[in-house]
């Protein structure tokens, strides 16, 4: 039993051992999850949180020096509201503590004290009846205890009891919670630590779980409730680092932005939680206090469709390489996994948190040319467990395999968790872009007309056979910086000043398949390209995409509705990624025929 002093190695046992309990509970949290939006999330989040500490705090020379190292960890590997406060909370007993190699009870009590009030501060609109209002009641009874308590184990037992009676009484604070009979989520799983802690101090034996919280686990409980506010769409988090942040200045600059926004972390780390309909603004104004070391932005009208209103047995799933205007996307429920962007060593997420104004300033002024990777497998791995948890089977359509290693990772995150040919098809489309964009659409159309998972599979891939692009492509500088074209290529074509025309052979690699002099003879080209198509083929869809060039664009709309006899079924900007690589000003048609 630890005594009414705690060294270094016994508070890192004990917040260990604490950490620990939160994730075996990860699936309990998740099924009650309900506030700020039930998207069965919370248990998952918090693990993430408590894994960071399982995997990188580290017993230091002082108990001190050790709170430090796990409230860095907590900071690190913080998600969700739940996981960011709890975060702020390690971030301020840390603050807090004099430096001492041994904590006492009295030092550990008034530090907890203190750091309540950290948590608070880091959120915007502070709501009782959340983890908030646990911890607040933990730190109070603590403070009253300080005196009486022979030992950490007494101190942490008696405070724990006080601690329940706030989680039990959560529902009275909170009406959604009261409508779903349950306790709040987060709280809970601050109880959870709170056992974890408790049971170390008293037994020295460590609560200790596999690290495998990275693993999201989503297979919540649906929780029918009357009122539920999807203002925002997104909810974002970013890990920030500079020198001397301003979180109070940050957090008001943001502010206009959505709401459950928290600015939690110190003047050289700070994690940002937003729900927001603007994640790129969101990390514009970002990039202005410091570096964006990590980013999230995760899309909770699709989550909560998911799990409460989903309308088929078959998920969908795309790339963000796939142009389809959102309206589209959010008709049929489409899934989209967003490949990443790296500028000046942040990575960024396609379509959700970059801005195509800003990608474009880069690749025209940027020392470094941005550059583009896959999802990582954890990705691709956390996303196909939540949508098996709740869809029958799953359908993937992917940017050529020749273009990108994204199917070769669904393939991987697919074998991982054992989903095997009658569970999920992951179909390359030997396409990219607004030609890969109309496949989905197919595919979802069939869906919707109530065909069965291997007919939508055989549908999909007579239609990839069938769908041609062809991308005006107004100069070759970028293919030239992106290193898509030799040097000596990219200068001889700027030497003649060649316009060429790019498509997609049948194996899914690029090609160039006419060249010509002028902006106007390239569109010619391409005309002349869907007029041939047109002798022996009836075009049954087709659509347009352009970057940054929406002029051109609708000049495209008027010549091929004129020549194919109907408007485009959609015209929209294309992908950052390809606009990266065939350059501002491209404009693309793709077509599907019979």
């Amino acid at each position: 039993m630890v005594g009414p002093f705690i060294d270094s190695e016994k508070i890192y046992y004990t917040f260990r051992s604490g950490a620990s309990a939160v994730i075996q509970h990860k699936r309990e949290l998740n099924n009650i999850n309900v506030f700020p939006v039930p998207d069965g999330d919370t248990g998952t989040n918090l693990a993430f949180t408590m894994n960071a500490i399982l995997s990188e705090a580290k017993v230091g020379n002082s108990a001190k020096e050790t709170m430090y190292s796990i409230a860095e960890a907590a900071l690190t590997g913080a998600r969700g509201n739940s996981g960011i406060i709890f975060a702020q909370f390690m971030n301020g007993i840390y603050m807090a503590l004099e430096e001492q190699k041994d904590i006492s009870i009295v030092a550990f009590s008034s530090a907890a004290k203190k750091a309540i009030s950290y948590a608070y501060q880091a959120v915007t609109n502070p709501i009782e009846g959340t983890m908030l209002s646990v911890m607040k009641a933990w730190t109070e009874s603590l403070y009253t205890l300080k005196d009486q308590a022979a030992d950490f184990a007494q101190l942490f037992h008696a405070s724990l009891q006080v601690a329940f009676e706030a989680l039990m009484n959560t529902p009275n604070q909170l009406k959604v919670l009261k409508e779903a009979s349950v306790v709040d989520s987060g709280a809970k799983g601050f109880i959870h630590f709170l056992e974890g802690a408790t049971q170390y101090l008293t037994t020295l034996e460590m609560n200790e779980v596999a690290i495998s919280a990275s693993e999201a686990d989503y297979r919540p409980a649906v929780h029918q409730l009357d009122h539920i506010d999807l203002t925002y769409r997104y909810c974002t988090e970013a890990l920030l680092e500079g020198d001397g942040l301003d979180l109070e200045k940050i957090k008001h600059s943001l502010l206009d932005l959505g709401d459950s926004l928290i600015v939690a972390g110190s003047a050289t780390k700070a994690k940002v939680h937003l729900h927001t309909n603007s994640p790129s603004l969101l990390f514009d104004r970002l990039r202005g206090y410091g570096k964006i070391i990590s980013q999230k932005a995760d899309d909770m009208v699709r989550q909560y469709e998911t799990v409460h209103t989903r309308k088929h047995k078959i998920a969908l799933v795309t790339d963000s390489i796939a142009d389809l205007p959102q309206s589209i996307m959010d008709y049929h429920q489409i899934h989209m996994l967003p490949l990443n962007l790296i500028i000046d060593d942040s990575s960024y997420l396609d379509k959700t948190t970059i801005s195509p104004s800003y990608l474009y300033q880069f690749m025209d002024d940027g020392e470094n040319y941005p550059t583009s990777s896959q999802p990582t497998r954890k990705a691709a791995k956390s996303f196909l467990q939540f949508l098996e948890a709740h869809y029958e089977s799953i359908i993937v359509i992917t940017v050529s395999q020749q273009m990108s290693g994204t199917y070769d990772t669904f393939m991987k995150a697919a074998r991982a968790i054992g989903l095997d040919k009658n569970k999920i098809a992951i179909i390359d489309s030997k396409l990219n872009s607004v030609a890969q964009g109309l496949v989905v659409l197919k595919a979802a159309e069939e869906i919707d007309s109530g065909k069965h998972f291997e007919e939508v599979i055989e549908l999909v891939e007579q239609t990839v056979q069938n769908t041609k692009i062809f991308v005006s492509v107004n100069t070759l500088k970028y293919m030239v910086r992106s290193g898509r074209v030799k040097k000596l290529q990219g200068f001889a074509a700027k030497l003649f000043n060649l316009k060429p025309v790019v498509s997609i052979d049948d194996h899914g690699e690029g090609m160039v398949i006419g060249k010509a002099l002028s902006v106007k003879g390239n569109t010619k080209k391409i005309q002349s390209l869907v007029s041939e198509m047109m002798k022996t083929k009836t075009i049954v869809n087709y659509a347009i995409v352009h970057a940054d060039a929406e002029d051109r664009a609708q000049q495209y709309e008027g010549i091929f509705t004129a020549l194919i006899g109907r408007k485009p079924k959609y015209t929209t900007e294309i992908s950052s990624i390809v606009a990266m690589n065939a350059g501002i000003g491209c404009v693309a048609i793709a077509i599907i025929t019979e």
